[in-house]
């Protein structure tokens, strides 16, 4: 393979975001003041990101590329996620500088972890072919697991990486297999190939090799493996049951990441196998992930119902909004005129969504890193204790409930009218009483933060830098909600760049 200067330019954004987790932990070496290594990482964000800014000028202009022969196809559509893993990247580091201090003196390594695992994120969406699904999916999930059991001195925590590094295992495993029978069925590993003499999974599929049946069952196999190994990381039921467990245990900053980062990306190269690299025509996937979508959103929403532990029910939260979100993935309506709303439907809500849980997120790390109690009965009080971050919380649950003027309910609408519009009423209708049970459990914890007293009546503070985070996440909810139009057109460009 002949790596040239442009294979370098397009993957620029993830080569430097590589670089600058080795600077933040060499610079940790030498210098004592861990607050230059955190400053650094915020401001060296910026490095990547006008990187990616500079990618998307170029595609915009030129269309469509390839780097490194068709391995990677750099788009709208995966530099909407690239964007959007940046985003969530410098939102936690703000709000999490306070939160990471207690692991001195591995601080730095923190950070350089989660870079590492974004810049996997950000390969997933650009991945075409199956390899580099598979070779991006383990440079993201690896660090995690490390992370995942960060504050070594807690069990939980100890416990919550040992089930991520089990769990990831085994739907590694399983997802590889999967793709060993969709290449048996094809011949082929590309999921997007612009070469005639190199056809892509989906061409083969129709046009392939006689003996291969249209729509047989080794491909049918296939599908059904790859779903499975990709739904650990999209907290899809029944392989869901990592997620609570996790996300109790984990550091809260490492939580946010799963619920919003990798999940968005997990999204992102699901629908990239599924409408371009898998004909719709040749197997009946759409189907399968309308069940999914039901059984999905209504578990999530029903055991969250009895959770007494604020990160346990963000967990079953996230199951709950995964549901929601694959209702924009069985959306398929083929290549009519509104082919594009599932996909569009499904970014658009991936961002709105990045904002309500990172402001959930954000409130519990404040909270939680001054009291050290995550249970909801220790949001008691919070109204008068902590009064505008009781505002920013009770924003974010209602949006994820879905209540206007949030984002969360005009994701909601797009995402049912797409159901709508490729006939399943049903879906849409499960997903409007799931959205009525999950009020109860989302109004619930408002209700504990103003209605119930606390024993401990000091105030909480935040840093500035922390209030920073919230601001921009809080005021996202309301601003998308209010005026969504922005990120729509973006969704939609990156929806038909992918179709």
């Amino acid at each position: 393979m002949n790596i040239g200067a442009r294979d370098l330019f397009l993957i620029s954004p993830e080569l430097l975001l590589v670089t600058l987790a080795v600077v933040v932990v060499a610079l940790d070496l030498v210098i004592r003041r861990k607050g230059i290594v955190i400053a650094v990482a915020v401001v060296g964000l910026l490095v990547p990101a006008i990187a990616g800014v500079n990618v998307w000028n170029d595609i915009h202009a030129t269309g469509v590329d390839t780097a490194f022969n068709g391995a990677l196809v750099v788009d709208e559509f995966a530099l909407y996620f690239k964007f959007l893993t940046l985003a969530v990247l410098a939102l936690l580091f703000l709000s999490s500088a306070d939160y990471a201090s207690r692991f001195q003196p591995f601080q730095a390594e923190f950070y350089g972890l989660l870079l590492f695992s974004s810049a996997g994120l950000m390969l997933l969406p650009a991945a075409g072919d199956l390899i580099t699904v598979y070779i991006s999916l383990e440079l993201a999930s690896l660090p995690v697991i490390a992370l995942a059991a960060y504050e070594k001195m807690r069990l939980k925590s100890t416990e919550a990486g040992l089930k991520y590094l089990v769990l990831s295992a085994v739907s590694s495993a399983v997802l590889l297999y999967g793709f060993a029978f969709l290449y048996g069925a094809t011949g082929t590993l590309r999921l997007i190939s612009f070469d005639p003499a190199d056809p892509a999974i989906g061409h083969m599929l129709i046009n392939g090799d006689p003996s291969v049946p249209f729509g047989g069952v080794a491909v049918m196999v296939g599908v059904v493996l790859a779903t499975a190994g990709f739904g650990f990381k999209l907290s899809m039921v029944p392989f869901q049951m990592w997620t609570p467990d996790v996300y109790e245990g984990a550091p809260t900053p490492v939580a946010a990441y799963l619920a919003v980062a990798s999940k968005a990306a997990a999204f992102a190269v699901v629908l990239r196998l599924f409408y371009a690299g898998l004909d719709p025509a040749a197997a009946d996937w759409s189907l399968m992930f309308a069940v999914l979508a039901a059984i999905t959103m209504t578990v999530g929403n029903v055991v969250a119902i009895a959770q007494t532990n604020v990160k346990r029910l963000l967990g079953y939260s996230a199951i709950a909004q995964a549901g929601y979100m694959l209702v924009g993935v069985a959306a398929y309506v083929g290549s009519g005129p509104d082919a594009e709303l599932g996909i569009e439907s499904v970014l658009f809500y991936l961002g709105g969504y990045a904002a309500m849980n990172l402001t959930a997120f954000f409130v519990i790390m404040a909270i939680t890193n001054r009291t050290g109690d995550d249970s909801i009965e220790g949001l008691a009080g919070l109204g008068k204790r902590a009064p505008i971050l009781a505002v920013l919380l009770a924003l974010a649950l209602l949006g994820l409930t879905g209540i206007p003027p949030t984002v969360g309910f005009v994701g909601k609408l797009f995402l049912f009218n797409a159901a709508i519009n490729a006939d399943m009423v049903w879906l849409a209708v499960v997903g409007v009483l799931n959205s009525v049970v999950s009020a109860y459990y989302y109004v619930g914890v408002v209700r504990v933060m103003y209605l119930r007293e606390s024993d401990n009546p000091a105030r909480i503070t935040v840093p500035p830098y922390a209030w920073a985070a919230l601001a921009v996440t809080a005021a996202a909810i309301l601003v998308l909600g209010l005026w969504p139009g922005g990120l729509l057109e973006v969704a939609r460009q990156a929806a038909l760049d992918l179709l």
